[in-house]
């Protein structure tokens, strides 16, 4: 009679597995996560990946650059740290219709036009969605192989035999390994899962995309162990409303996570967008109260982008504070200094501060753009036109010098902005065709609302 494998509880939160139940996990400290599952039979061959030689001195290791495999697309390329890392396993996550599939598509279509063997697996869509979709982005008659596949072990031997050197699943909830109990999207069906992948990619080698749904609160479905597993994470942002989509990579072994891409979306699919300032601010170049330009840095690239703000009586004895691409404890904070340095009585109104166009940002450089917003909105009075301002501001009221501020000051006058309210204390050069408004306190910053 065969031996039952024993019973094991696994944390949906962490991953962790426990050998008892208990209604806190001892890990990571969540209530009611742990669920019951049976242990996985012991592995009949070698699941670690083969290591040559054994230990050798780090400085006998060849430091070479690895060769990267470029996509086509500029802004992709860009927040990947210069392409795709050959052997590396990329998670993409974002919210449903946001473009994941789209960009994926479009990609595969690109480097398999490019003579790489490009290998597509679906477990969401037939052959004749993804083909349909295809054509709506005029890569139709690309030489793409499609699989639509559930089950992990024929996922693979599909792949072993074609040996593509570019892997796209999606998505990784949808895999399951019949020797593991439980449906897919399970926390032990995932983590295994993703783990014969990488083993796959590391071996073969081949550049694996997996697709991860995402929870209401934004995060990839699944332990959070799976972000660890890979070694790149990358996630989706903005409005899918909107045609604004933002890249943004949050891990990267093999480059910085400071860069994003952006991409406007079109009846073609994913447009990269070379110039995002011009894209997320008014042509118009007219100001309104409550409505402040700043910049922020994401990694090598300055970034204009318009700061919005309401400030409307509350209807309830509370107020409401709602961020929208803001940090709201940050603009707790800012509203503080307003009633102690700007002598506003912010407390029985409603204050609502956003980031025009769905970007996301927690450049300190944007404090001063936002207490002006505020202001300006709550005394109806307005900066004067092709102005930016470029600050933190400090606890004392102080407003404070930021990091790279000639580069967010230059990108101001390539925009044709005429005027910057920046700190006193930075040290910076005159740069052509901006006049710079210093301040060294907040409630003179707002001397210069109009």
């Amino acid at each position: 009679m065969a031996k039952k494998n024993p019973t094991i509880y696994v944390c949906a939160s962490c991953g962790s597995v426990q050998t008892k139940w208990a209604g806190k996990c001892p890990d990571c400290g969540a209530w009611s996560t742990l669920e019951e599952s049976s242990a996985p039979p012991p592995a009949t061959g070698p699941r670690g990946l083969s290591a040559s030689g054994g230990p050798r001195p780090i400085g006998e290791i060849s430091g070479e650059e690895v060769s990267r495999i470029r996509s086509g697309n500029a802004e992709l390329d860009r927040a990947l740290g210069g392409g795709f890392a050959p052997g590396s396993l990329l998670l993409v996550g974002g919210d449903p219709g946001i473009g994941k599939s789209t960009l994926l598509l479009q990609t595969s279509a690109t480097l398999a036009a490019a003579g790489l063997r490009v290998l597509y697996a679906s477990g969401e869509e037939s052959a004749e969605q993804i083909k349909l979709r295809a054509m709506r982005l005029g890569v139709g008659g690309s030489a793409v192989r499609l699989l639509c596949e559930t089950s992990l072990t024929a996922l693979l031997e599909h792949a072993r035999k074609f040996k593509p050197e570019f892997l796209v699943v999606d998505s990784i909830q949808t895999l399951f390994k019949e020797e593991l109990p439980g449906t897919p999207g399970r926390v032990a069906q995932i983590r295994e899962c993703t783990l014969d992948l990488m083993n796959f990619a590391k071996s073969a080698p081949c550049v694996t995309v997996i697709v991860g749904h995402v929870t209401k609160e934004g995060q990839i479905a699944g332990p959070r162990v799976l972000e660890h597993m890979v070694d790149t994470v990358v996630y989706f942002e903005g409005d899918r409303d909107l045609q604004f989509r933002v890249i943004r990579t949050v891990k990267n072994r093999f480059g910085s996570t400071n860069e994003i891409g952006v991409f406007e979306m079109q009846s073609c699919g994913l447009v990269p967008v070379s110039n995002p300032s011009a894209l997320f601010l008014q042509q118009s170049g007219e100001t309104a109260p409550g409505s402040v330009v700043s910049c922020a840095v994401e990694g090598t690239r300055a970034l204009m982008f318009e700061v919005q703000a309401l400030v409307a009586s509350a209807g309830y004895s509370t107020g409401q504070r709602v961020a929208l691409g803001l940090d709201g404890r940050k603009l707790a904070i800012l509203l503080a200094l307003l009633e102690r340095y700007g002598g506003m009585q912010l407390g029985n109104t409603d204050v609502f501060a956003s980031v025009a166009g769905g970007l996301k940002t927690d450049d300190p450089a944007t404090d001063l753009a936002v207490a002006l917003a505020v202001a300006g909105n709550l005394r109806r009075k307005a900066l004067l036109p092709r102005t930016v301002a470029i600050g933190e501001l400090g606890l004392g009221g102080e407003v404070r010098p930021v990091s790279q501020i000639e580069l967010r000051l230059q990108e101001a006058a390539r925009l044709g902005f005429e005027r910057a309210v920046v700190p006193a204390a930075a040290k910076l050069k005159e740069v052509k065709g901006l006049e710079l408004l210093r301040v060294k306190r907040l409630d003179q910053a707002l001397d210069l609302l109009e």
